[in-house]
């Protein structure tokens, strides 16, 4: 039986629920964005209405600013999108057991087996959110998750748009490469220095070639633009899509010591494993992200002893990874940390040091502080050590983290 996936995208999201609950700011230029003295000071989404100016996500807003004198910036109220999108995936599950998310605001359903079209049950979905949230969506419809992806940006606002293998030379294989999912720029300008602009070009091209310049992925991109993609819709309770778990941070002021350092990747660790806990999740692997003050940018990796969800553990494993890596010939602007490698089994192997013993008690103490945060906010309880310099520990990467997509490159 051949699928039928939907991708629900919610439009302009952020900027929609934003205009939804401000109703006097609906009809003007609106962006939603972070804090120019954080230096996050960009645009992360905007309206309909801001977008006739040429604004672009990801552009400045002093920049933005000149383009559009009066456009309102509102700061990013991150629960409450998150309290949106619960209740636009509490519709969609009324369809279909396989729901993944990809992002906030985007979605995969599996309706494949269901008697109705993939276009009258899209059609459905699209009135109901409308009627019941207040927000849009457009809607791709297909038989492969990336071209239902794709379907969803091709028409926009409030649309749907079926991708069939019938249609779909005449619409996605004359789209520019960077349309199709998984072509950056970096890698959209590669494939133009060797001719290939559409997706078209890129189905057609010889798949060796494709190898010996992007090595896997080249193969990949070949079979997504030919419709061969054949990665499952995951189901609303299965764990395993989830790969990694991270927070990272650009800071106030830059970071010039391992102190500093260390203060931060604690905010950024304590978030990452209240994360895990609350997803019954444990990892081994720690990554580690640096962006000094000339953007000069790596990763580093390191494994922990044992698989955990304990915040001082991964702490730890991120200094160890640190300094064995940085040397401090330039300040530090950003940096990231993340967990991977999970331990889906739940299986403990005790030993004769006390270290399991020693884990499961600081699990415990962790798993009662989240306890009292999440019941009178953030910053009741911290360590004492976050309290020596607040202007780089006050940050809430919990409440306020992005939610990465799930990859196809397994």
């Amino acid at each position: 039986m051949e699928k039928t996936i939907l991708h629900v995208d919610c439009n302009k999201f952020y900027a929609s629920v934003e205009c939804l609950h401000n109703p006097e700011i609906r009809n003007k230029p609106v962006a939603v964005g972070g804090s120019t003295e954080s230096r996050h000071g960009i645009i992360l989404t905007k309206n309909e209405i801001a977008s006739r100016y040429g604004l672009v996500t990801g552009e400045p807003l002093w920049k933005a600013k000149k383009k559009c004198p009066d456009l309102i910036v509102v700061p990013p109220n991150f629960p409450l999108y998150v309290r949106f999108s619960n209740l636009a995936k509490n519709i969609y599950k009324d369809y279909s057991d396989y729901v993944e998310p990809f992002g906030l605001d985007e979605n995969w359903i599996d309706v494949t087996g269901d008697r109705r079209t993939g276009e009258a049950i899209a059609e459905e979905i699209r009135k109901r959110v409308k009627y019941e949230l207040g927000i849009t969506v457009s809607i791709g419809v297909s038989w492969n998750k990336v071209f239902a992806k794709f379907g969803s940006d091709y028409r926009k606002p409030d649309a749907i748009t079926v991708i069939t293998k019938e249609n779909f030379q005449d619409i996605v294989w004359k789209s520019p490469c960077s349309d199709m999912l998984f072509v950056g720029p970096a890698t959209n300008k590669k494939l133009a220095s060797y001719g290939i602009y559409t997706i078209g070009d890129l189905a057609v091209a010889d798949i060796d070639f494709l190898s010996s310049v992007f090595g896997k992925n080249g193969e990949i991109l070949h079979n997504f633009a030919n419709g061969f993609d054949s990665s499952p819709v995951r189901h609303i309770n299965d764990k395993r899509s989830l790969k990694s778990v991270g927070n990272s941070t650009t800071t106030p002021r830059d970071m010039v010591n391992n102190d500093d350092v260390k203060t931060v990747f604690t905010v950024l660790a304590e978030s990452v494993a209240r994360r895990m806990r609350e997803e019954g999740l444990k990892g081994k692997t720690v990554t580690i992200t640096i962006r000094d003050k000339n953007l000069y940018q790596f990763t580093r990796q390191g494994k922990m002893k044992a698989h955990t969800d304990v915040s001082t553990e991964i702490i730890d494993t991120a200094m160890k990874i640190f300094t064995r890596n940085y040397t401090w010939n330039n300040s530090i602007r950003s940096i990231g940390i993340s967990v991977s490698d999970f331990d889906f089994e739940e299986g403990i192997q005790f030993d004769l040091s006390g270290s399991v013993e020693k884990r499961e008690k600081l699990e415990n103490l962790e798993k009662a502080v989240d306890n009292i945060r999440q019941r009178f906010g953030n910053y009741a309880v911290q360590r004492a050590s976050l309290l020596k310099d607040e202007n780089l520990s006050r940050f809430n990467p919990y409440d306020d983290h992005t939610i990465h997509p799930i990859g196809f490159f397994q």
